[in-house]
């Protein structure tokens, strides 16, 4: 008895240390402008982000501009709508999420131009605060008739601006997050490895509490933890989490499985004892990396079976069409471009790996070689590369499905490339990254 007491005792000491790493607030961003975050809404109660029931609370609307003006010149239409931003909202954090606008397009709020959307294909996020007022906002966007140049062909048959919405978060709140459950180093047990990023935007000191908890795939609470921290005004801070999750390799995912287990992780914050921001999330057991060239998971190599796949209009069709393709025997599926979250979640459910892949391809002179010659060898596209590189792993990067990035489609070579890949191996030292015209040069995994 006395040795078991003991060992929670120790269990709970390294738990706490690993919470209570030393910090290194840094300043917020200033409002306005393109942020990089996973995309997770926020619910105000529990029961409500259990049932993903986002337009309770109050803390979600639905963005859906309408066309208000016809085609004129190199503008392929003007498309608007005016939301109601209730007073609440002014005092928080309020930010845009656009998807599948369908063309590039300029954004416009109020009659002051915030933004300019290059990629299309992949969903984008604004903070907004700063722009927005209480009562009627008027949004315009300007559609362009233009692609740009290192655009994918746009194959998605999916509504235009399918889930677009605005949300709010308070002041303090959950600002991004990243999460893997993974093997422990004895091969024994899973570490839940998290890193909370906490916000403060207000001017001034205050304290910010997140928190989290974990329940197996047969719904028994494995673990529950927050931690209080003191952040400066206009600041932000990661607070990590390492616990010890036990039998999960009775509950290892894997694709190909019937039923691959998913744990469920709720984050949250509390303010004042009262508990709030919640945000749902399902993952599975397991770690994908790269070894002496072989790709492997919970120590097997895997066999990959690849299917290019991208996003039928709705979920419900691409979950029956990703159904098919697993039973004629494909594992692994190779989007042109960055999909919408439900594609992800619903590989994740099934049990199919996915190689996410930027877009990006410019296949035009690929083989030329000389400095402007592809568009990945010209230093002026090299902020537009790295911003969708930066796009797609920010978004698909907490999924376990998502076992390797491809930098894009076949687009040559060159210092565009190069840094992408540098930027990718910077922040994701596990899963490997790809390029096919690599072309036996340094940057690619496989």
């Amino acid at each position: 008895m006395k040795r078991t007491i003991w060992t929670a005792a120790l269990a709970v000491c390294v738990c706490t240390a690993a919470a209570q790493e030393e910090r290194n607030p840094v300043a917020l961003p200033p409002a306005g402008g393109r942020i990089y975050r996973t995309e997770v809404v926020p619910y105000d109660a529990r029961h409500d982000a259990a049932e993903r029931n986002r337009e309770a609370g109050g803390y979600w609307m639905a963005f859906s501009p309408r066309a208000i003006a016809e085609a004129d010149g190199e503008i392929a239409a003007l498309l608007g709508c005016s939301v109601e931003i209730p007073v609440a909202w002014t005092d928080g954090v309020v930010l845009l999420h656009i998807e599948n606008p369908g063309a590039p397009c300029t954004l416009w709020l109020n009659d002051r131009e915030i933004a300019k959307i290059d990629d299309p294909l992949t969903p984008a996020e604004f903070d907004i605060t700063p722009y927005v007022r209480q009562g009627a906002n008027n949004f315009r966007l300007v559609m362009l008739g233009r692609r740009s140049p290192l655009d994918a062909a746009p194959s998605t048959s999916r509504p235009a601006f399918e889930n677009s919405y605005l949300y709010y978060q308070n002041k303090r709140s959950i600002r991004d997050f990243e999460i893997a459950l993974v093997p422990d180093s004895t091969h024994r047990c899973g570490i839940l490895e998290l890193a909370i990023i906490a916000q403060n935007a207000f001017n001034y000191d205050e304290e910010v509490t997140v928190g989290y908890d974990i329940y197996s795939p047969q719904g028994k609470l494995l673990d529950f933890n927050m931690r209080e921290i003191t952040l400066p005004g206009r600041s932000c801070d990661t607070v990590r989490f390492r616990p010890y999750i036990y039998h999960t390799y009775e509950n290892r995912w894997e694709a190909g499985a019937k039923n691959p287990p998913l744990y469920q992780v709720m984050l949250f914050t509390r303010r004042n004892g009262v508990y709030k921001e919640y945000m749902p999330l399902k993952l599975g057991f397991g770690k994908t990396e790269l070894s002496e060239g072989r790709l492997m998971r919970l120590g097997r190599e895997l066999r990959l079976e690849k299917a290019s796949y991208n996003a039928a209009a709705d979920r419900k069709t691409t979950l029956a069409e990703l159904k098919a393709l697993k039973t004629k025997g494909v594992n692994t599926l190779c989007p042109d471009y960055p999909q919408p979250a439900w594609f992800y979640e619903v590989c994740d459910e099934l049990g199919l790996y996915v190689i996410d892949r930027a877009n990006i391809s410019a296949p035009e002179q690929r083989d030329n070689r000389a400095v402007g010659g592809t568009l990945s060898n010209n230093p002026e596209y090299a902020d537009e590369y790295l911003a969708r590189v930066k796009a797609m792993y920010y978004r698909s990067r907490n999924f376990t499905c998502v076992i390797a990035y491809e930098l894009g489609g076949p687009s040559g070579n060159g210092y565009n490339m190069y840094k992408a890949y540098e930027w990718l191996k910077s922040v994701e030292p596990s899963r490997p990254v790809i390029y096919s015209d690599a072309d036996g040069e340094w940057n690619t995994d496989l």
